[in-house]
């Protein structure tokens, strides 16, 4: 470099830094995304702002449409094979099917080749308020409980998303992983149904041993231990598994709402067999309890070993309305 370039560096140099600095400021207080990963689906662009967390099959964004601002969360699937893929997709067509404000709707969904795999993105409303399960965590930390207006109002709204999915046409769908932890708080306070990737065709016939033990490790992987219906935990051979598994899941949700624990929790953390626990049907009930009697024998209708005796979600609504009906008499 000869001696005029070495004395207009000199010159222009702090000045190209000072402009520099200026604009990415000027950027950052933008709130510029030029360094963050963008994901470009049906021409709308999201931005990832961090990730929210992490799971067995997937990841979840907290991602930011450009240039609108709002906030989502994006599940991120990659799919390692075909097998992969399909599973998915179907859990794609789920989010699609349903549209109920007790069910997580779907914003936008694309799916990006990267090399020989590929990723499925799903964009999902983002809650501010997080988990149902975080704000009882939050209650039991500050030795609190969920008045008993409260606690029936959300497991109504909870129990009103698993009715569309038990009604659904042409074919009943179950959950199959009810839990606190897969129910978000809107911004009033509704409770939403999410995590369609347990979701499966309600009733299934079981042929077979290896039909058996095929269902059981997929319940294995998907549906909480704490949260399982007795019949997942061991498959017969021949059977009729249906939407009864999500009653039973309902019953531990409803035990875990009330008293901030599942029903089988003391037995997991003493390091016992949770499936003796549950088909000897092993829980108690809190020795004292704000709730009125009628509550926990809620609870016990859907806490039944055998499928068949088990309520239906609409009878289960009725006693949640008529229990609600009576507090508001009595006001």
């Amino acid at each position: 470099m000869d001696s005029i370039h070495l004395i207009l560096l000199r010159i222009f140099r702090p000045i190209l830094d000072v402009t520099c600095a200026v604009a990415c400021t000027a950027y950052e207080n933008m709130g510029c995304n030029c360094t963050k990963e963008k994901l470009v689906l049906n021409s709308r662009r999201f931005y990832v702002q961090k990730r929210l967390g992490e799971g067995g099959f997937s990841v979840v964004d907290l991602v930011e449409e450009g240039p609108t601002g709002k906030l989502f969360a994006c599940k991120r699937i990659m799919c390692h094979s075909k097998s992969d893929e399909k599973v998915a997709l179907e859990e794609l067509e789920y989010y699609r099917r349903f549209a109920h404000p007790n069910l997580i709707m779907l914003e936008e969904s694309g799916m990006i080749p990267r090399g020989d795999i590929c990723e499925v993105l799903l964009v999902l409303p983002f809650y501010r308020r997080g988990m149902l399960q975080e704000a009882l965590d939050k209650l039991k930390e500050n030795g609190q409980h969920y008045s008993q207006t409260q606690l029936l109002r959300l497991f109504k709204g909870i129990c009103d998303g698993v009715r569309e999915l038990h009604n659904a046409k042409p074919t009943a769908i179950a959950h199959r992983d009810i839990k606190p932890h897969n129910v978000m708080l809107a911004d009033d306070d509704s409770p939403v149904l999410m995590d369609f990737g347990s979701m499966a065709p309600a009733r299934l016939e079981v042929v077979g041993r290896s039909e058996a033990i095929a269902l059981q490790d997929t319940a294995g992987e998907k549906c909480s231990m704490l949260f399982r219906a007795p019949e997942l935990f061991h498959v017969e051979s021949h059977c009729v598994i249906n939407e009864k598994i999500d009653i039973w899941s309902l019953g531990c949700t409803l035990f875990n709402m009330a008293y901030l624990y599942s029903p089988f929790e003391p037995i997991y953390m003493k390091g016992d067999s949770i499936h003796l626990a549950v088909i000897g049907r092993n829980f108690k009930f809190p020795e004292t309890s704000e709730y009125a009697p009628v509550v926990n024998d809620l609870i016990s209708s859907m806490l039944v070993v055998e499928p068949m005796e088990r309520p239906t979600i609409e009878w289960v609504l009725d006693q949640v309305n008529n229990m609600t009906a009576e507090m508001e008499n009595r006001v």
